[in-house]
């Protein structure tokens, strides 16, 4: 049997979480109003696919030592950190020309866009940590098989969230249609994307693990 309690909530509080916006949301609607619905929606996946490595870590314990080795903590920080420059300063290099100069990022593969979003996520250990810390509140303590529990947390968290990513895709999507019809909005707004992905880069890089 399960060891969860409060199930509701939990499922509420993912939900309001998710809509909080972070790198992975910004990835998704700049995607989806670039590229339009297929490169959202994979991005949506590839983040999907990062937040499931981080789900099964914390299960098997080892967002546990990810929490309590400063070096790998580190580690994986300044990987995602230099990761998060590295797509924000390629936002900032977009280009657009002519009549679709607001359909910018549109050289990018379906393939790139998914690896791109799973890295995003997956090289994040803030994301390992908020597992290890949010999903133990709806697990009761002297229960065995808290593996388990946190498996199905984890997913019932997974699936909201991607939900809630793929209609940002698909409203990123209709609203890029409509800035390439009016020039260069398009690629100014993805390049404040980059611009935000250098912010959040920056700040990953001087996070710790409290």
């Amino acid at each position: 049997m399960l060891a969860i309690h409060d199930l509701p909530l939990f499922v509420l509080s993912g939900v309001l979480l998710n809509i909080c916006p972070g790198p992975d949301t910004l990835y998704v609607v700049s995607r989806g109003g670039a590229q339009g619905w297929p490169a959202g929606a994979v991005a949506a996946l590839g983040i999907a696919s990062g937040c499931v490595v981080h789900i099964l870590a914390a299960a098997l314990g080892l967002s546990a030592v990810l929490a309590a080795s400063a070096t790998a903590f580190s580690a994986v920080k300044w990987a995602g950190a230099a990761y998060l420059v590295y797509v924000g300063l390629g936002m900032l290099r977009a280009r657009g020309s002519g009549a679709d100069s607001g359909r910018v990022l549109a050289t990018a593969s379906l393939r790139t866009v998914y690896l791109q979003g799973f890295l995003t996520n997956v090289l994040n250990p803030k994301v390992a940590l908020f597992f290890l810390a949010f999903l133990p509140q709806f697990i009761v303590p002297e229960a065995p098989g808290k593996a388990l529990s946190f498996l199905v947390l984890g997913a019932v968290f997974n699936t909201t969230g991607t939900l809630w990513c793929l209609l940002l895709a698909w409203t990123s999507a209709r609203a890029g249609a409509a800035f390439a019809r009016r020039g260069r909005l398009g690629l100014w707004l993805t390049r404040s994307a980059g611009a935000l992905f250098l912010a959040f880069g920056l700040r990953l890089a001087l996070a710790d693990r409290g």
